[in-house]
């Protein structure tokens, strides 16, 4: 479909401590399974985002990211130049994004095993300075992506959903459907406040099962313009 976009704004690849998965990999299956963007964010690093845009087909575009660790909790920062480094507060590392240009947004909000920057409650005031917030991350479970989307829809915040991939076998299980080209951090706001704008949401602990179903979701939404792909959960 013309004008549509799927794209998964949150995966990892070897470039950070907790994965193996090869850039090249991650790229190659993003594309196969019908993505036609990705955020690569790394853990404090932008050199597996950069690997894997070079190794990215022409159907992917790839984005460069990165999860950072403030010393308040994760962000995940997208459309940098250069790594942010970690240890700065949330309010500087925002600030870091801001100077290059960048997006942001608040990874698993509420994961009570994870550097989860909403779980204190301080941090609601920095609602008016992200972008979007992660209403369903595919690895979190309990809760946690319940409360975002409140938090989200109380703040008017974009919610997305990601797969926060850690595995090849993950990439793509759960992302946004949008209108537009979200190709720059202008087109990328502009899609997520779009009427269109759907998350499919699967779960990180059934990617072996799920890719598959997504997939075909997303060939199902290029093929006939619905809003409302199959529903994966």
């Amino acid at each position: 479909m013309a004008g549509r976009a799927f794209i998964d704004l949150h995966c990892h690849t070897a470039a950070s401590f907790d994965c193996l998965s090869r850039p090249r990999d991650v790229v190659r299956a993003a594309a196969d399974r019908g993505l036609t963007h990705l955020v690569v964010s790394d853990h404090d690093r932008i050199d597996g985002a950069l690997a894997a845009r070079d190794a990215a087909p022409a159907s992917l575009t790839v984005i460069i990211g990165e999860e950072v660790r403030t010393r308040e909790g994760d962000l995940v920062c997208a459309f940098l130049e250069r790594a942010i480094p970690p240890g700065l507060s949330a309010a500087e590392t925002i600030a870091a994004a801001r100077e290059q240009g960048g997006l942001v947004g608040i990874p698993h909000p509420f994961d009570r095993l994870r550097g989860s920057l909403l779980r204190d409650a301080r941090m609601a005031s920095l609602a008016t300075l992200v972008d979007w917030v992660e209403v369903h991350n595919a690895r979190l479970v309990g809760g946690g992506n319940e409360r975002a989307a409140s938090f989200a829809a109380e703040h008017d915040l974009a919610g997305v959903a990601v797969s926060d991939a850690h595995s090849v076998v993950e990439v793509g299980v759960a992302y946004s459907a949008l209108d537009g080209d979200p190709s720059t951090p202008a087109g990328l706001l502009a899609a997520l406040r779009a009427p269109g704008a759907t998350l499919v949401a699967g779960r990180a602990t059934y990617a072996v099962r799920l890719w598959t179903p997504v997939a075909k979701g997303i060939q199902r939404l290029r093929g006939n313009g619905r809003v409302r792909p199959a529903a994966v959960s």
